[in-house]
């Protein structure tokens, strides 16, 4: 897709969500071990539970589940006995479940302060804004391309509402690669940490373990996916 086409598409997917996602909340409790997601970018569904994570800064390892996808759906059906999505596994509670609104309520009711925010409650507006926002993006983060898995996770900086971090985690969704996700929305307070670590505020922010790179920008960051794993 033509560079500012694309961009013009992500920024419109970022309003119809209405400021879902772009900042962190009132956090709860910490789990002590990582959360699961098994996701595809594109599914409005599972937008609205990355939209949580990142409004209750919580860390995630993302299982890319595209269309078409042969690395992690078979897992999904193992386990839960249907193709369906997002999935979330809980490690710390031995939870397992289906279903965006009842996960939603789960991370809320278990790591957040315990009822959702307006935009992220269950009802018409929430699916109905995350269903535009898909919209903006046809085919974007759908559909599993032909890839090299990785020998460990990527991990990426990220948070839900950022127009930039979307086109990077569409070309991991894309390529199948595992990573972990790092949510720094505004008002995180892992952004702290994050500078530290990276230097600089700004996202997305790429680390691949297997190579040793580190890298800003949304265009680096997809040429630099395509290359090494496409």
């Amino acid at each position: 897709m033509n560079r500012v086409l694309n961009l013009v598409t992500s920024f419109g997917a970022t309003l119809s969500r209405l400021g879902a996602g772009l900042a962190a909340g009132e956090i709860g409790p910490r789990p002590s071990q990582t959360l699961e997601l098994y996701e595809f970018e594109a599914c409005p569904y599972c937008r609205k539970v990355r939209d949580a994570l990142t409004t209750l800064d919580l860390q995630v390892k993302i299982r890319p589940c595209p269309k078409g996808g042969t690395r992690f759906r078979p897992e999904v059906k193992r386990r839960g006995g249907k193709e369906l999505f997002p999935f979330l596994v809980d490690p710390n509670t031995g939870k397992e479940m289906y279903e965006s609104d009842d996960i939603i309520e789960y991370l809320f009711g278990n790591y957040g302060r315990g009822s959702a925010p307006f935009l992220l409650r269950r009802g018409p507006a929430n699916d109905g804004t995350s269903m535009l926002a898909s919209a903006w993006r046809p085919g974007m983060g759908a559909r599993a391309v032909s890839s090299r898995e990785p020998a460990l996770p990527l991990e990426l900086y990220s948070f839900e509402a950022s127009p930039f971090c979307r086109i990077a985690r569409e070309a991991l969704c894309e390529l199948e690669i595992p990573y972990l996700l790092h949510n720094v929305g505004k008002g995180s307070p892992s952004r702290d940490a994050f500078v530290t670590r990276s230097g600089n505020m700004m996202v997305p922010f790429l680390v691949d373990p297997n190579t040793g790179q580190e890298m800003f920008e949304s265009a680096d960051i997809v040429r630099y996916l395509k290359q090494t794993y496409g």
